[in-house]
């Protein structure tokens, strides 16, 4: 399996799926046996995700070679800690509103001297006690994935900043949120929401940063990708199932 961080860091385009409302072993079985998915995100703003749901999908990820990360609200400094120790691969703040918001959360997932994460030696990403402290805290500060999503007005303003923030890995627009605050909800071909990519896609140029956003249609990921988007979502568990019963349906036609 190839982390998140070195697809990225190759110039691969990410290809993600979102899981949150359908944690089953069966759900990362056919889409990692179907391929072409890199990994996947858990939803822990929309849906509560628990430890016992994280360590049960990241191990589904790891038998079909996919690296996952946990996006999650700035509600809880504890759930930083276990989410990276149940093992995910990474973690991405949601609603973040500036890039000293964007710093706090940085100070949650990274150890010292770049935060004031606490430390454990019982969980995955320690190999449950097989890691000494200094160990755990080198290579967790070296490999956890760390994202940072530009959904707000704040967020989009700063968003240079957010980018010059070390350990930051990647912004990843959230066009739903982001489309309401403009102005132009669901507005896809709207020049308010394409300026307000062009600015992301900019600030992560200058400061070496990728980032990422959901593939809304084929046209908007399209061009997307053409701005230097390396890393789109196609879908989400519920929704991806929905489609598939969709076109089930319609297979059969008049049987229906």
């Amino acid at each position: 399996m190839k982390s998140f961080k070195t697809l990225l860091a190759e110039g691969t385009l990410c290809r993600i799926f979102c899981s949150g409302r359908i944690i089953h072993p069966v759900m990362f079985d056919v889409i990692g046996m179907v391929g072409g998915f890199h990994g996947f995100w858990l939803d822990q703003e929309h849906a509560s995700v628990s430890y016992e749901q994280i360590a049960l999908a990241s191990a589904c990820g790891r038998a079909n070679s996919m690296d996952n990360f946990v996006r999650m609200p700035m509600s809880n400094y504890a759930m930083a800690t276990a989410n990276l120790e149940a093992g995910a691969g990474g973690l991405m703040a949601a609603r973040i509103e500036s890039a000293k918001h964007a710093e706090e959360f940085m100070q949650w997932v990274k150890f010292a001297p770049r935060g004031i994460r606490g430390l454990n030696t019982s969980g995955f990403d320690a190999d449950y006690g097989g890691k000494t402290l200094p160990e755990l805290a080198h290579d967790a500060n070296r490999d956890s994935f760390v994202a940072i999503q530009i959904e707000t007005l704040g967020a989009l303003e700063e968003c240079d900043a957010i980018a010059a923030i070390d350990g930051v890995d990647l912004l990843f627009v959230g066009p739903s949120d982001l489309s309401q605050e403009l102005g132009v909800l669901a507005q896809w071909e709207s020049e308010k929401l394409w300026n307000a990519y062009a600015k992301v896609a900019a600030a992560c140029k200058k400061h070496g940063k990728n980032w990422g956003t959901i593939a809304v249609n084929p046209a908007f990921a399209k061009r997307t990708y053409d701005m230097g988007c390396r890393m789109l979502s196609f879908g989400i568990d519920a929704v991806l199932l929905r489609r598939g019963v969709e076109a089930t349906t319609k297979a059969f036609g008049d049987l229906f």
